[in-house]
């Protein structure tokens, strides 16, 4: 393991750094232009081609769910074809994602661009980035994990005004082809000089070092679903990740009639800063902390916040309100690795990051769907919010238990 090898994790010329910088690359672009980027395509494909909304969400829907059912197969991407192949395949798919989506012409190229989407998911996404750093890093892990994830913010922060100032100024086709140049001509080199795994690892390895476990990945996965432990590392993280994605997706309809347009943009700004500070922070000593009591601190914080929002029409503790709910938004994603290393151990890592990614993903996609769902059912987001509340308490709850951890204390005496 790393902590027996004498390596500083903590110098800067260690060179698990580097492959933070290449995966902070990998996150920016993946999520500005696979996630964040989805409302600017909705946008311009509807003005360009006036296909209806519809059929631009359903692609999108299309795509996370294809994308949740790829990721399961990473760790066996991994093992086949390797870490750089996989990113550098991931990569091209993506590029080729955004550039079908500048020049096409029709309903059925867009669903060809949304799949192709979910293969730069699969290359560049949560689980091989998880993975990778997961190899690299033993006492930073933590801080590893939450200075690549904030990629995935500063991706949303500054990929979606970039495009649509572009957009603006030379349109919509020319703006997507040369950001995805400025994407290739940036992420190509740093992934071909700085990914790879550590030195006592093997290629073939998939991420597993030496002694991490033989088992394969077909049966890992099987053995996973079959455990409760692992149920209470996923599950909490899904039901949490679909309030979360529940209220993002509803919360400027939800505060525009409450403090204006400009107040509510104002918030989401907020959000997304507060998440990079509240990875930036957490990440400083989350390596100190119990992984399962902070994921339930943070759970029980967004449920305080929605539960003021519920309540208060008053903008600066609305605005206040966002500012905690963001805190807590990004190490949603930085907690579950966490724990899956520190309880099922590098060895079957990867199969469990994919499996447990694929049912974030899924259930997680039916968030929105849901709270606009209770919305339109009563009349106004009090009801749908206030389930919210209760699905982080439950969340926050499940994530708690931990089934076996007395048998598995004595056996490790």
């Amino acid at each position: 393991m790393i902590a027996t090898t004498g390596i500083d994790e903590s110098s800067v010329h260690y060179r698990g750094w580097r492959v933070v910088l290449a995966c902070f690359l990998m996150a920016f672009f993946m999520f500005g232009f696979g996630l964040y980027g989805q409302g600017v395509y909705l946008a311009e494909l509807q003005r360009a081609h006036g296909w209806p909304g519809t059929l631009v969400s359903a692609a999108s829907t299309f795509s996370f769910l294809l994308t949740s059912v790829l990721v399961i197969f990473t760790d066996d991407l991994l093992a086949r074809i390797g870490l750089r192949s996989l990113i550098l395949c991931g990569l091209t798919a993506l590029g080729a994602s955004t550039v079908l989506l500048a020049l096409m012409q029709t309903p059925w190229q867009l669903y060809l661009a949304y799949a192709l989407m979910s293969v730069g998911w699969t290359g560049m996404g949560t689980v091989v980035i998880a993975t990778v750093l997961n190899s690299w890093f033993e006492r930073r892990r933590g801080l590893a994990l939450s200075l690549a994830f904030n990629g995935a913010t500063c991706g949303g922060i500054v990929l979606v005004p970039l495009l649509l100032t572009l957009s603006g100024s030379i349109g919509f086709r020319s703006a997507m082809l040369a950001v995805t140049m400025a994407m290739v001509v940036l992420v190509l080199p740093v992934v071909v000089i700085f990914t790879g795994w550590p030195a006592e690892m093997s290629p073939e390895s998939g991420g597993r070092r030496s002694g991490g476990g033989a088992a394969t990945p077909a049966h890992s996965r099987k053995a996973l679903l079959a455990q409760a432990a692992f149920w209470t590392m996923v599950l909490p993280f899904a039901i949490a990740l679909l309030a979360q994605m529940g209220f993002i997706v509803h919360q400027v309809t939800f505060l525009e009639p409450l403090i204006g347009r400009y107040a509510a943009g104002l918030a989401v700004t907020i959000m997304a800063a507060m998440a990079v500070v509240g990875r930036l922070s957490l990440g400083l000593f989350v390596d100190r902390l119990d992984p399962r009591l902070a994921s339930a601190a943070s759970m029980t914080s967004q449920a305080a916040a929605l539960f003021v929002v519920v309540q208060s029409t008053s903008p600066t503790v609305l605005l206040v309100c966002c500012a905690v709910y963001g805190f807590s938004i990004g190490n949603m994603i930085t907690f579950p690795p966490l724990i899956i290393q520190r309880e099922i151990g590098a060895g079957a890592f990867a199969a469990a990051m994919g499996l447990g990614t694929s049912i974030s993903g899924i259930v997680s996609a039916f968030g929105p769907g849901i709270v606009g769902l209770v919305r339109s059912l009563t009349g106004d987001y009090t009801t749908a919010f206030a389930m919210c509340v209760v699905l982080d308490l439950v969340a926050a709850g499940i994530v708690l238990w931990r089934p076996g951890a007395s048998g598995a204390a004595r056996r490790s005496r």
